[in-house]
């Protein structure tokens, strides 16, 4: 054989199964690597199968950028799906559920995203009526000739998998999950071995319940499948997550203990939920433990580690206080992503605990905090225009932010709201009711806590990460 076939036989083979020539990316180890958590290698051959042009390769290198939670990533990653989605179905859903999750969307971007959802749907596309459902309920003002709830009727009486789901999810945003648990469980009984985020559903019904019964039979099919790999170690630690939330009924933080650490070795985001589960209940672990699992998730490089730890330096309860310290952290969770540590971002500089109060940066990040669903972030505004420490008081403003406050009312928050209005005379009352319709429809109509059915909503199924059967 000449030495000057082998480049035009390397490329046949590529062209063929992408496997075979030493050095060639591989889409299947890719997609191995991926589930496996080497997230590195993954990307390496997504990044050069990219590069070739293979579509279904570039929604791989995507989802991993999606993944990162870094707003620059998030860019680069809707450059990279709009890039596939001229031949792919399953980035045009991607680049449709980014778009509903998108910060501060255009209204261009909303019916885009509806298109490519919908066009996504049409060519066989799971994962694509619970964005959409999402999308209507968010931004209703954006879809005026849309009723959300008909539209979900329409596709369960068409007998669309995705349809009972939408319904828990039309539920929780309008608040009345907990009047309709007996059809919550129905859906999600149904639809268990097909859609695990039902395990996180079925979990939240039985401990608003108080059925520990049927719980740990729950539990028990969770971790036999679980065992078999048919549920991915995320979805045990969101179930985790439900038995240690102190607001949907007793808990069980011992069994999320068990699970948590049963899993994170393999599911390094697990070691800060563990971390979490010691820092609500300190005496499953002592602070050398706490600071252990924070930093198995430094190590991993999860921003919820650097949230936590800048939290805890903040408050200096397990450890001492340091200003500096909580600031370093929490800037490097905002970067990452994570919105609550613009929450407390806003409060270091809005009381001053570096040494000056900062009123310009406390607002900046407390309002990205209350827009990205912080749900204190509001009263946190109301109190700064209110008080005028460091900044000239507006009732005006402050009165917007009390009454956004209200969808997570606490005694203080309800007695501000009603001081400040008392305080308005008419003009100003008008003013006010106009910024504050302003600031709702900025934010869409999405109430608070939609949880892990609208988290799935916009990342989809994270097992079909970077699968193409044709390669």
């Amino acid at each position: 054989m000449r030495p000057s076939s082998t480049p035009l036989l390397c490329a046949l083979a590529l062209a063929i199964s992408l496997t075979g020539c030493a050095g060639l990316p591989d889409q299947r180890l890719a997609n191995e690597a991926l589930k496996n958590g080497d997230t590195a290698t993954a990307e390496r051959n997504y990044r050069q199968l990219a590069d070739l042009g293979y579509s279904e390769a570039q929604v791989g290198l995507a989802d991993i950028q999606v993944a990162t939670g870094d707003p620059a990533e998030l860019k680069q990653a809707e450059a990279t799906y709009r890039a596939a989605a001229q031949t792919s179905s399953r980035a045009q859903a991607r680049l449709g559920r980014l778009l509903v999750a998108k910060p501060d969307s255009s209204e261009a971007e909303r019916h885009e995203a509806e298109t490519l959802l919908k066009q996504a749907f049409a060519s066989g596309e799971s994962n694509t009526l619970i964005p959409l459902a999402m999308l209507y309920l968010q931004y209703p003002q954006s879809f005026p000739k849309v009723n959300a709830q008909q539209q979900i009727d329409q596709w369960r009486s068409a007998g669309y998998p995705e349809a009972g789901l939408a319904q828990v999810l039309l539920y929780r945003t309008q608040g009345t999950y907990d009047q309709h648990l007996d059809e919550v469980e129905r859906i999600c009984k149904a639809a268990l071995n097909s859609t695990d985020i039902c395990y996180v559903e079925l979990a939240t019904v039985y401990q608003k319940r108080a059925q520990p019964e049927q719980q740990a039979a729950l539990l028990e099919q969770l971790k036999s499948a679980y065992q078999r790999g048919t549920v991915p170690a995320s979805r045990v630690d969101s179930v985790a997550r439900v038995l240690a939330d102190r607001s949907l009924g007793q808990t069980d933080e011992k069994t999320a203990q068990a699970l948590l650490e049963d899993i994170a070795p393999q599911n390094p985001a697990s070691w800060v939920s563990l971390a979490q589960l010691l820092y609500d209940f300190p005496e499953l672990g002592d602070s050398d433990k706490l600071m252990e699992y924070i930093d198995k998730g430094r190590d991993a490089e999860q921003p919820r580690a650097e949230l936590l730890l800048g939290r805890l330096y903040y408050e200096g309860k397990s450890i001492p206080a340091d200003a500096k310290l909580a600031e370093t952290h929490l800037l490097a969770a905002a970067a990452a992503g994570e919105v609550s540590a613009h929450y407390y971002l806003g409060q270091l500089y809005r009381r001053g605990y570096l040494g000056i109060v900062e009123p310009q940066k406390a607002v900046d990040h407390l309002l990205q905090a209350a827009r990205g669903g912080q749900l204190s972030a509001d009263y946190a505004l109301a109190q700064l225009y209110s008080e005028g420490h460091g900044i000239r008081q507006n009732p005006v403003n402050a009165w917007v932010f009390a009454q956004l406050a209200q969808a997570n009312p606490s005694e203080q928050s309800t007695a501000l709201a009603g001081e400040l209005d008392s305080q308005l005379n008419p003009q100003q009352k008008a003013a006010a009711q106009r910024l504050l319709e302003q600031e709702r429809a900025a934010r869409g109509a999405l109430g608070p806590g939609p949880g892990a059915l609208a988290l799935q909503a916009v990342k989809g199924d994270e097992e079909e990460q970077g699968e193409d059967s044709s390669l």
